[in-house]
C-alpha cells in the first residue's frame, strides 16, 4: 500500500460547549494570521521571481497552493497561543486518561525511525489535506498517522502526542501536519509551508533520495 493510516487508540471526547467562544476567537486570529502570512508569502514569491532559476521536475509535478502556504506561514503569528493551549490540553487529558509524555514519545520515536517518510495529520485540517496532496504528487511512498479530527477533538493520547511533536521541531509549533524525512523534521515547524518551500527550492527531492525513500508504484 502507498501509505498507512493509524488513529489514536484512545477515545475522542466531545467538544465542550464552553469552547465555542474560544473557537470564535481562534477563527478570527487564524483569518488575521492567514492574511499576514499570505502577504509575506507573496512578497517572498515576488523576490524569488526576480531571480533566474529553473524549477526542478519535482516542483513542476507538485504545485503548492499560495493561499494555503500563506495561511500556514501566518500560523506562526499565533503560535504562542496554540502552544500554551496544547500544554494545558495535553496535561489535563493526559492526566484523565493516564497517558504520559514518555509513553507517546516512545511511540513517536518508533514511528519516525521505522518510516523513511512520515506525516502526522488531522482529518479535517486543510493544511494536512494539502500536504498529503503534495506528497502524492511527489510520487514517493510515505506513512500517514492521523491523530484525530482536529486539535480540539483530540483524546488523551493524541493530545500528548501533539505536545511531544511540538517539542521535536525547531520552532516548537504544535500545529499539524508534522513531516519527518529520514528521521528528521522537515524545516522549522515541519508543516505545510516547510514542505511547499522545500519543493519550490528543489531541496525535497535530495532529502527523499538521501533518506532511501522508495518511489510509489
Amino acid at each position: 500500500p502507498k501509505h498507512l493510516v493509524t488513529a489514536s487508540p484512545r477515545g475522542t471526547p466531545p467538544l465542550p460547549v464552553t469552547m465555542a467562544p474560544q473557537l470564535r476567537i481562534l477563527v478570527a486570529l487564524l483569518l488575521s494570521a492567514a492574511a499576514s502570512g499570505f502577504l509575506q508569502s507573496s512578497t517572498r514569491a515576488a523576490t524569488m521571481g526576480s531571480r533566474a532559476f529553473a524549477p526542478s521536475p519535482l516542483a513542476m509535478a507538485a504545485e503548492p497552493k499560495p493561499l494555503i502556504k500563506g495561511m500556514s506561514a501566518g500560523m506562526g503569528l499565533i503560535k504562542p497561543i496554540f502552544t500554551a493551549e496544547a500544554q494545558i490540553q495535553g496535561l489535563a487529558l493526559g492526566a484523565i486518561g493516564g497517558v504520559g509524555t514518555d509513553d507517546v514519545r516512545a511511540e513517536i520515536d518508533e514511528a519516525v525511525s521505522s518510516n523513511k517518510v512520515l506525516i502526522y495529520t488531522y482529518a479535517l485540517s486543510p493544511f494536512s489535506t494539502e500536504a498529503l496532496s503534495l506528497l502524492d504528487s511527489v510520487g514517493y511512498e510515505y506513512t500517514k498517522i492521523e491523530l484525530g479530527l482536529e486539535w480540539f477533538a483530540l483524546g488523551p493520547n493524541g493530545s500528548q502526542k501533539r505536545r511531544v511533536l511540538g517539542s521535536m521541531v525547531e520552532n516548537g509549533a504544535t500545529s499539524l501536519p508534522k513531516i519527518f524525512i529520514g528521521g528528521t523534521p522537515l524545516g522549522g515547524a515541519a508543516g505545510y509551508s516547510a514542505l511547499a518551500e522545500s519543493i519550490e527550492s528543489g531541496e525535497l527531492e535530495g532529502l527523499l533520495k538521501k533518506s532511501g525513500a522508495k518511489l510509489a508504484r
